[in-house]
Protein backbone atom coordinates (compact mmCIF):
# COMPACT_ATOMS: atom_id res chain seq x y z
CA UNK A 1 0.00 0.00 0.00
CA UNK A 2 2.70 1.94 0.83
CA UNK A 3 4.42 1.81 -2.52
CA UNK A 4 1.37 2.68 -4.31
CA UNK A 5 0.86 6.04 -2.41
CA UNK A 6 4.12 6.80 -3.11
CA UNK A 7 4.15 6.26 -7.14
CA UNK A 8 1.08 8.16 -6.97
CA UNK A 9 2.16 11.00 -4.61
CA UNK A 10 5.36 11.15 -7.23
CA UNK A 11 3.23 11.42 -10.24
CA UNK A 12 1.01 14.37 -8.46
CA UNK A 13 4.52 15.59 -7.83
CA UNK A 14 5.56 15.68 -10.97
CA UNK A 15 2.88 17.01 -12.65
CA UNK A 16 2.89 19.98 -10.14
CA UNK A 17 6.88 20.15 -11.04
CA UNK A 18 6.29 20.85 -14.56
CA UNK A 19 3.74 23.45 -13.50
CA UNK A 20 5.92 25.23 -11.58
CA UNK A 21 8.75 25.07 -14.35
CA UNK A 22 6.45 26.46 -16.98
CA UNK A 23 5.48 29.58 -14.58
CA UNK A 24 9.10 29.95 -14.10
CA UNK A 25 10.36 29.66 -17.45
CA UNK A 26 8.01 29.85 -20.31
CA UNK A 27 8.27 27.36 -23.21
CA UNK A 28 11.51 26.05 -21.36
CA UNK A 29 9.40 22.57 -21.20
CA UNK A 30 9.53 22.13 -25.14
CA UNK A 31 13.63 23.21 -25.47
CA UNK A 32 14.46 20.43 -22.75
CA UNK A 33 12.18 18.33 -24.68
CA UNK A 34 14.88 18.90 -27.58
CA UNK A 35 18.04 18.99 -25.40
CA UNK A 36 17.73 18.92 -21.97
CA UNK A 37 21.72 19.18 -21.37
CA UNK A 38 22.28 22.00 -23.78
CA UNK A 39 19.50 23.40 -22.67
CA UNK A 40 20.50 23.84 -19.00
CA UNK A 41 23.63 25.09 -19.72
CA UNK A 42 22.10 28.19 -20.90
CA UNK A 43 20.19 28.82 -17.36
CA UNK A 44 21.69 31.69 -15.20
CA UNK A 45 22.35 30.94 -11.89
CA UNK A 46 22.32 27.70 -12.37
CA UNK A 47 26.21 25.51 -12.67
CA UNK A 48 26.06 22.43 -15.15
CA UNK A 49 28.85 20.53 -15.88
CA UNK A 50 29.96 16.38 -16.35
CA UNK A 51 32.29 14.92 -14.42
CA UNK A 52 33.65 11.41 -14.60
CA UNK A 53 30.82 9.01 -13.27
CA UNK A 54 32.93 7.83 -10.00
CA UNK A 55 32.39 11.16 -8.63
CA UNK A 56 28.59 11.60 -8.67
CA UNK A 57 27.24 9.20 -6.00
CA UNK A 58 25.06 6.59 -5.46
CA UNK A 59 22.40 8.64 -3.86
CA UNK A 60 19.84 8.81 -6.84
CA UNK A 61 18.42 6.83 -9.14
CA UNK A 62 20.58 8.25 -12.17
CA UNK A 63 24.90 9.03 -12.74
CA UNK A 64 24.00 12.82 -11.47
CA UNK A 65 24.52 14.81 -8.57
CA UNK A 66 22.09 18.38 -7.55
CA UNK A 67 24.57 20.26 -4.72
CA UNK A 68 22.61 23.44 -4.17
CA UNK A 69 24.87 26.64 -3.05
CA UNK A 70 25.56 29.42 -4.48
CA UNK A 71 25.23 28.99 -7.33
CA UNK A 72 24.25 25.38 -7.74
CA UNK A 73 25.39 23.14 -9.68
CA UNK A 74 23.95 19.76 -11.76
CA UNK A 75 26.56 17.67 -12.43
CA UNK A 76 26.21 14.78 -14.78
CA UNK A 77 28.27 11.16 -15.92
CA UNK A 78 30.62 12.05 -18.93
CA UNK A 79 30.22 8.76 -19.74
CA UNK A 80 26.56 8.95 -20.84
CA UNK A 81 24.75 8.75 -24.07
CA UNK A 82 23.13 12.01 -25.43
CA UNK A 83 20.28 10.59 -24.33
CA UNK A 84 20.80 9.65 -20.81
CA UNK A 85 22.58 12.68 -20.47
CA UNK A 86 19.39 14.32 -21.05
CA UNK A 87 17.32 12.10 -18.69
CA UNK A 88 19.88 12.65 -15.88
CA UNK A 89 20.27 16.52 -15.94
CA UNK A 90 16.25 16.68 -16.21
CA UNK A 91 16.23 14.40 -13.14
CA UNK A 92 18.49 16.36 -11.08
CA UNK A 93 16.53 19.63 -12.56
CA UNK A 94 13.91 18.13 -10.65
CA UNK A 95 15.94 18.27 -7.40
CA UNK A 96 16.34 21.58 -7.98
CA UNK A 97 12.49 22.71 -9.01
CA UNK A 98 11.43 21.18 -5.15
CA UNK A 99 14.60 22.09 -3.06
CA UNK A 100 13.71 26.02 -4.05
CA UNK A 101 9.75 26.14 -4.26
CA UNK A 102 7.97 26.35 -0.87
CA UNK A 103 5.04 24.95 -2.34
CA UNK A 104 6.60 21.86 -3.70
CA UNK A 105 8.72 21.10 -1.00
CA UNK A 106 5.46 21.45 1.47
CA UNK A 107 4.47 17.88 0.62
CA UNK A 108 7.33 16.18 2.39
CA UNK A 109 6.71 16.96 5.84
CA UNK A 110 3.81 14.71 5.11
CA UNK A 111 5.98 11.56 4.43
CA UNK A 112 7.36 9.17 7.46
CA UNK A 113 11.08 10.24 5.87
CA UNK A 114 10.98 14.03 5.15
CA UNK A 115 10.31 13.28 1.87
CA UNK A 116 13.59 11.24 0.45
CA UNK A 117 11.81 8.63 -1.31
CA UNK A 118 9.08 11.27 -2.78
CA UNK A 119 11.37 13.40 -4.35
CA UNK A 120 13.98 11.18 -5.72
CA UNK A 121 10.81 9.26 -7.37
CA UNK A 122 9.20 12.57 -8.36
CA UNK A 123 12.44 13.64 -10.22
CA UNK A 124 12.22 10.52 -12.39
CA UNK A 125 9.00 10.83 -13.09
CA UNK A 126 9.44 14.45 -13.97
CA UNK A 127 12.20 13.64 -16.36
CA UNK A 128 9.88 11.11 -18.08
CA UNK A 129 6.98 13.56 -18.30
CA UNK A 130 9.14 16.43 -20.06
CA UNK A 131 11.13 13.53 -22.64
CA UNK A 132 7.73 11.03 -23.35
CA UNK A 133 4.36 12.90 -24.31
CA UNK A 134 1.40 11.21 -23.05
CA UNK A 135 0.12 10.38 -26.85
CA UNK A 136 2.89 8.92 -27.56
CA UNK A 137 3.27 6.33 -24.34
CA UNK A 138 -0.51 5.77 -25.27
CA UNK A 139 0.26 4.17 -29.13
CA UNK A 140 2.43 2.03 -27.46
CA UNK A 141 1.65 1.23 -24.16
CA UNK A 142 -2.25 1.07 -24.15
CA UNK A 143 -4.52 -0.11 -20.99
CA UNK A 144 -1.51 -2.13 -19.88
CA UNK A 145 -1.26 -4.36 -23.02
CA UNK A 146 1.86 -4.48 -23.78
CA UNK A 147 4.82 -6.72 -24.22
CA UNK A 148 8.88 -5.87 -23.27
CA UNK A 149 9.22 -5.67 -27.39
CA UNK A 150 6.57 -3.30 -27.47
CA UNK A 151 8.54 -1.39 -24.64
CA UNK A 152 11.56 -1.45 -27.04
CA UNK A 153 9.36 0.43 -29.93
CA UNK A 154 8.35 3.01 -27.81
CA UNK A 155 12.49 3.91 -26.95
CA UNK A 156 13.01 3.94 -30.86
CA UNK A 157 10.18 6.03 -31.71
CA UNK A 158 10.29 8.64 -29.15
CA UNK A 159 14.04 9.39 -29.29
CA UNK A 160 14.56 9.61 -25.53
CA UNK A 161 16.68 7.43 -23.32
CA UNK A 162 16.01 4.00 -21.85
CA UNK A 163 15.65 5.61 -18.63
CA UNK A 164 13.08 7.49 -19.45
CA UNK A 165 11.14 5.13 -21.15
CA UNK A 166 11.17 2.56 -17.73
CA UNK A 167 9.77 5.02 -15.93
CA UNK A 168 6.74 5.70 -18.09
CA UNK A 169 6.24 2.33 -18.32
CA UNK A 170 6.46 1.10 -14.79
CA UNK A 171 3.65 3.96 -14.67
CA UNK A 172 1.40 1.84 -17.68
CA UNK A 173 2.41 -1.62 -15.36
CA UNK A 174 -0.91 -3.57 -14.50
CA UNK A 175 0.34 -4.89 -11.47
CA UNK A 176 2.88 -4.61 -8.73
CA UNK A 177 6.40 -4.61 -10.46
CA UNK A 178 9.40 -3.46 -11.97
CA UNK A 179 11.33 -2.10 -15.23
CA UNK A 180 14.89 -2.88 -14.91
CA UNK A 181 17.12 -1.77 -17.62
CA UNK A 182 20.53 -4.50 -17.02
CA UNK A 183 23.90 -4.36 -18.45
CA UNK A 184 25.44 -7.10 -20.27
CA UNK A 185 27.05 -8.61 -16.63
CA UNK A 186 23.40 -8.91 -15.25
CA UNK A 187 23.62 -5.70 -13.29
CA UNK A 188 21.52 -2.96 -13.25
CA UNK A 189 21.65 0.22 -14.85
CA UNK A 190 18.63 1.46 -14.05
CA UNK A 191 15.34 0.49 -12.43
CA UNK A 192 11.80 1.99 -11.88
CA UNK A 193 9.67 0.59 -10.05
CA UNK A 194 5.80 0.47 -8.96
CA UNK A 195 4.04 -0.94 -6.03
CA UNK A 196 7.09 -2.90 -4.88
CA UNK A 197 10.47 -1.96 -2.89
CA UNK A 198 12.50 -0.24 -5.41
CA UNK A 199 16.09 -2.55 -6.49
CA UNK A 200 19.29 -0.69 -5.88
CA UNK A 201 20.51 0.44 -9.29
CA UNK A 202 24.54 -1.73 -9.83
CA UNK A 203 22.58 -4.67 -7.85
CA UNK A 204 23.83 -7.52 -9.85
CA UNK A 205 20.99 -9.93 -11.26
CA UNK A 206 22.85 -12.22 -13.61
CA UNK A 207 22.60 -15.29 -12.05
CA UNK A 208 18.89 -15.63 -11.04
CA UNK A 209 16.61 -17.34 -13.98
CA UNK A 210 15.30 -15.44 -17.00
CA UNK A 211 17.59 -13.10 -16.75
CA UNK A 212 20.45 -16.12 -16.59
CA UNK A 213 18.69 -17.57 -20.00
CA UNK A 214 18.08 -14.40 -21.56
CA UNK A 215 21.55 -12.90 -21.46
CA UNK A 216 22.35 -16.23 -22.98
CA UNK A 217 19.49 -16.44 -25.40
CA UNK A 218 19.98 -13.25 -27.30
CA UNK A 219 17.95 -11.55 -24.78
CA UNK A 220 14.81 -12.73 -24.78
CA UNK A 221 13.73 -15.26 -22.03
CA UNK A 222 10.10 -15.42 -20.15
CA UNK A 223 9.37 -17.50 -16.60
CA UNK A 224 8.80 -16.60 -12.84
CA UNK A 225 12.24 -15.46 -11.06
CA UNK A 226 12.96 -13.66 -7.93
CA UNK A 227 14.95 -10.17 -7.88
CA UNK A 228 18.08 -9.92 -5.16
CA UNK A 229 17.98 -7.60 -2.41
CA UNK A 230 20.41 -6.82 0.08
CA UNK A 231 22.17 -9.27 1.91
CA UNK A 232 21.43 -12.48 -0.33
CA UNK A 233 17.32 -11.82 0.10
CA UNK A 234 14.94 -12.99 -2.76
CA UNK A 235 11.73 -10.68 -3.31
CA UNK A 236 8.41 -12.38 -3.98
CA UNK A 237 8.16 -14.61 -7.20
CA UNK A 238 7.24 -12.55 -10.45
CA UNK A 239 6.35 -13.15 -14.04
CA UNK A 240 9.20 -11.87 -15.61
CA UNK A 241 9.58 -11.22 -19.76
CA UNK A 242 12.91 -9.36 -21.57
CA UNK A 243 14.40 -7.88 -24.70
CA UNK A 244 17.01 -7.11 -26.21
CA UNK A 245 17.49 -2.94 -26.22
CA UNK A 246 20.83 -2.15 -27.99
CA UNK A 247 23.07 -3.59 -26.19
CA UNK A 248 21.21 -3.55 -22.73
CA UNK A 249 18.39 -6.24 -21.63
CA UNK A 250 15.10 -4.94 -20.30
CA UNK A 251 13.48 -6.83 -18.13
CA UNK A 252 9.50 -6.35 -17.08
CA UNK A 253 8.42 -7.99 -13.94
CA UNK A 254 5.07 -8.48 -12.31
CA UNK A 255 3.46 -9.90 -9.61
CA UNK A 256 0.20 -11.07 -11.76
CA UNK A 257 -2.01 -9.73 -14.92
CA UNK A 258 1.23 -9.84 -16.73
CA UNK A 259 0.17 -8.73 -20.45
CA UNK A 260 2.48 -11.09 -21.96
CA UNK A 261 0.38 -14.12 -20.76
CA UNK A 262 -3.04 -15.40 -21.83
CA UNK A 263 -3.71 -16.33 -17.83
CA UNK A 264 -1.58 -15.18 -15.16
CA UNK A 265 -3.23 -14.83 -11.67
CA UNK A 266 -1.54 -14.25 -8.25
CA UNK A 267 1.36 -15.95 -7.14
CA UNK A 268 0.80 -18.13 -4.19
CA UNK A 269 4.19 -17.63 -2.80
CA UNK A 270 4.39 -13.94 -2.63
CA UNK A 271 6.64 -13.65 0.18
CA UNK A 272 10.14 -12.31 0.38
CA UNK A 273 13.54 -15.41 1.25
CA UNK A 274 16.05 -14.67 3.53
CA UNK A 275 19.95 -15.13 3.12
CA UNK A 276 20.68 -18.93 4.51
CA UNK A 277 23.86 -19.01 6.08
CA UNK A 278 26.17 -21.51 7.61
CA UNK A 279 27.86 -20.15 10.99
CA UNK A 280 31.96 -20.45 10.65
CA UNK A 281 32.23 -20.55 14.37
CA UNK A 282 29.05 -23.12 15.87
CA UNK A 283 27.97 -24.30 12.62
CA UNK A 284 24.83 -23.16 12.94
CA UNK A 285 22.13 -23.35 9.82
CA UNK A 286 20.18 -20.32 9.98
CA UNK A 287 18.03 -17.44 7.62
CA UNK A 288 18.08 -13.81 8.52
CA UNK A 289 16.84 -10.56 7.44
CA UNK A 290 19.44 -8.44 9.45
CA UNK A 291 21.58 -6.12 7.87
CA UNK A 292 24.79 -7.91 7.35
CA UNK A 293 28.10 -7.02 9.00
CA UNK A 294 30.00 -4.39 6.35
CA UNK A 295 33.59 -6.01 6.60
CA UNK A 296 32.54 -9.54 5.62
CA UNK A 297 28.70 -9.21 4.67
CA UNK A 298 27.38 -11.87 6.71
CA UNK A 299 24.75 -11.13 9.41
CA UNK A 300 25.21 -12.40 13.12
CA UNK A 301 24.29 -15.74 13.56
CA UNK A 302 21.20 -16.01 16.28
CA UNK A 303 23.03 -18.58 18.13
CA UNK A 304 26.51 -17.13 19.02
CA UNK A 305 26.06 -13.63 18.09
CA UNK A 306 28.89 -13.62 15.64
CA UNK A 307 29.32 -12.69 12.06
CA UNK A 308 31.23 -14.19 9.23
CA UNK A 309 34.55 -12.05 10.82
CA UNK A 310 37.33 -13.69 12.16
CA UNK A 311 37.80 -11.03 15.05
CA UNK A 312 37.28 -12.36 18.39
CA UNK A 313 38.55 -9.37 20.10
CA UNK A 314 35.25 -8.51 21.73
CA UNK A 315 34.60 -12.59 22.43
CA UNK A 316 35.79 -13.94 25.80
CA UNK A 317 37.24 -17.23 26.49
CA UNK A 318 34.48 -19.92 28.39
CA UNK A 319 36.26 -22.09 31.15
CA UNK A 320 33.86 -24.53 30.95
CA UNK A 321 33.47 -25.45 27.54
CA UNK A 322 36.74 -23.95 26.10
CA UNK A 323 34.32 -21.94 23.69
CA UNK A 324 34.28 -17.74 22.27
CA UNK A 325 30.83 -16.80 23.20
CA UNK A 326 29.92 -12.63 23.11
CA UNK A 327 30.32 -10.64 26.60
CA UNK A 328 26.28 -10.71 27.12
CA UNK A 329 27.02 -14.82 27.33
CA UNK A 330 28.35 -14.57 30.78
CA UNK A 331 27.12 -13.48 33.67
CA UNK A 332 29.42 -11.03 36.27
CA UNK A 333 31.80 -12.34 38.34
CA UNK A 334 32.07 -15.89 36.30
CA UNK A 335 34.66 -16.93 33.98
CA UNK A 336 32.01 -19.26 32.64
CA UNK A 337 29.16 -19.01 30.13
CA UNK A 338 25.64 -18.74 30.62
CA UNK A 339 25.12 -22.24 29.15
CA UNK A 340 28.24 -23.95 31.52
CA UNK A 341 27.19 -21.98 34.78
Amino acid sequence: MVNYVLAAAAQAQATAMVAVLNTQAPGAAQRLARSAFTELQTWQGLMVRLVPEERTGARCSVAGTYLSGSPPQIAVADSATPARRDFTALHELGHHLQQNSFDLMDVFERQGDGGVLLEDAACDAFAAEILLPGPLVDSHLAAGKFTASDVVDLWRAGGASRMAVCVRTAQRLPAPGHVLLLKADGRVAFASSHGLPPVKRGSSQGDIPVITQALADHGRAAGLTRLHYRDGIQGQELYAQTAPMNGYLLALLVTDLAPWRAFAPPIQDTGPQSGQYICEHCGEEYRSFDPACPQCRIPACPECGRCGCASRVAERLCAGCFMYHPPAMFTTGTDRCMNCS
